[in-house]
């Protein structure tokens, strides 16, 4: 069985058309024209359990309205969807029992109060045995660090500490399925690795199923083996990240440095030089003209080499390069992957 099962599934919404000023205010409550936005096209997609799903496009693609829909919070247009065997928006209930969601905008802690207070009452939510609420809360205070914060009210948290204490709270019932819309938004570094780590961790011990929406590319590269991008409702790529990768990735970056000094002005046939110091090179270069092991082989022959780094182009970079591409391109080589 699929821990996720959509077919053809779309949603539209209506809004009423409101032209500014006073006579525009009268002729939208008077006079009403509306408008179909259809913000989910025709998805169809199947997520196996203990997948890592990078589901990804946009603002406005429609990643939040499907993940809503698939937690049972909307009513679809049309379509079909099923989680764990489930239809969600007729079995939210039982459903709620096995699925976590955060939502990195929309908070669930309560304001006032410590995180500790809500942790206790989503443990009476869920029927959980007590042991088995205290193992899964110390676990989870200590991947996230958060043994300082529960004991203080949410409003006095920063939005990273506050971020982690959502996360915590959404894994206290040991969900088989996660849903995790933006989750590391507007987070530092080291928040953001803490909440990476314990993802995989939990995706590993407990073989939990992630369904991932983001903007953060560190969150695609090291969580996810399969990705999923939508735009304006309708899914554009479906493959492995290592293949969306290769498949776009058109220049690489290397970052060199020397044991000795460089002479003058450095220059390689078919390499642009982005930065250059007394020891050390900033290289770019495209890969179906230049093979990366010919730009090593080159600088390993000039000098001393001490360090080396290849860097791929940001996953940023990769999702623009297919949204400017035509949807007949993307059709073709989507076909070609699948072959391969």
């Amino acid at each position: 069985m699929h821990a996720v099962e959509i077919s053809f599934l779309t949603k539209s919404f209506r809004t009423v058309l409101r032209e500014p000023g006073l006579k525009g205010s009268l002729r939208a409550v008077f006079s009403p024209r509306y408008l179909n936005v259809e913000a989910v096209k025709d998805i169809s997609l199947n997520l196996e359990e203990g997948e890592i799903l990078a589901f990804i496009g946009p603002n406005g693609a429609g990643k939040s309205t499907t993940i809503k829909i698939l937690t049972g919070i909307l009513f679809p247009s049309g379509g079909e969807a099923k989680v764990l065997g489930l239809t969600p928006w007729k079995d939210r209930q039982k459903l709620a029992y096995h699925i976590g969601s955060v939502f990195g905008q929309k908070p669930q802690l309560w304001y006032h109060l410590p995180p500790i207070d809500t942790f206790n009452l989503f443990s009476k939510i869920y029927e959980l045995d007590i042991n088995a609420y205290r193992k899964s809360l110390n676990f989870l205070i200590d991947a996230f660090d958060i043994g300082s914060l529960i004991t203080t009210p949410v409003r006095k948290l920063s939005l990273g500490q506050r971020m982690k204490c959502e996360i915590a709270a959404s894994l206290l019932h040991k969900p088989r399925i996660i849903f995790l819309d933006e989750p590391t938004i507007g987070l530092d570094v080291v928040a953001k690795q803490q909440i990476r780590d314990t993802i995989r961790h939990l995706h590993d011990s407990e073989g939990t199923t992630v369904f991932l929406t983001s903007h953060d590319a560190g969150d695609i590269e090291s969580l996810c083996k399969r990705v999923i991008i939508i735009n304006h409702g309708q899914v554009l790529y479906d493959n492995r990240v290592s293949a969306l990768k290769r498949r776009y990735l058109t220049k690489k970056a290397i970052s060199v440095r020397f044991a000795e000094k460089i002479e003058g002005q450095f220059f390689m046939e078919g390499v642009e030089v982005l930065k250059m110091s007394e020891y050390g090179v900033k290289l770019q270069f495209q890969t179906d003209a230049t093979p990366v092991e010919k730009v090593i082989e080159q600088l390993m022959q000039a000098h001393s080499v001490v360090d080396i780094t290849v860097q791929d182009p940001p996953m940023e970079e990769i999702i623009r390069s297919i949204y400017e591409k035509p949807p007949e391109e993307r059709k073709d080589e989507s076909a070609s992957e699948e072959a391969e």
